[in-house]
C-alpha cells in the first residue's frame, strides 16, 4: 500500500468561531495534521486490501475519498468515494470509507476543512 501524498489536497474554508478554544492551522498544517490522523488507520486500511488479495491475488488499484473535517469537533464526516479517482474494488473502497469515517482531528480547527486523500494498492508490494 502506498499513500499518494501529492493526491492529498486540503482546502480550508473560513468559518466563524464563537469564543471556543480551537487550533488555528494554515493550509499546510491542516493537510499534514489530517494526513497524520488518517495514517492512524493504516493497519485497518491495509486489512481492507489484504481481504481483497485473499479473494483476488492480483488485486490492485487506487481508492480516492473526499471528506469534510468539522470545525466544531474536528470529526471527519461526509466521507465519500471519488469514483473518478478510484480503480480498486467497491469492497476495498467501502472498507476504506468505514475505516476513516468518524476520526477526530484534535484539537479541532477554527476552520472547516475539505479534503481528498488517495491510497494506492499494489499486489506484491512489501509490507511496511
Amino acid at each position: 500500500m502506498k499513500q499518494l501524498l501529492p493526491g492529498l489536497t486540503m482546502m480550508v474554508l473560513a468559518s466563524a468561531s464563537a469564543g471556543c478554544s480551537f487550533a488555528v492551522r494554515n493550509a499546510e498544517m491542516y493537510r499534514d495534521d489530517t494526513a497524520a490522523l488518517l495514517d492512524t488507520r493504516r493497519d485497518e486500511i491495509r486489512a481492507c486490501y489484504d481481504a481483497e488479495l485473499a479473494r483476488n491475488p492480483r488485486a490492485q488499484g487506487k481508492v480516492a475519498v473526499d471528506f469534510t473535517v468539522l470545525e466544531d469537533s474536528g470529526r471527519i464526516t461526509n466521507v465519500a468515494v471519488d469514483p473518478a479517482g478510484t480503480t480498486a474494488s467497491d469492497e476495498v473502497a467501502s472498507c476504506v470509507v468505514k475505516a476513516i469515517d468518524g476520526l477526530v482531528l484534535a484539537p479541532p480547527d477554527e476552520k472547516q476543512g475539505k479534503g481528498k486523500f488517495v491510497w494506492e494498492f499494489t499486489a506484491g508490494a512489501p509490507k511496511a
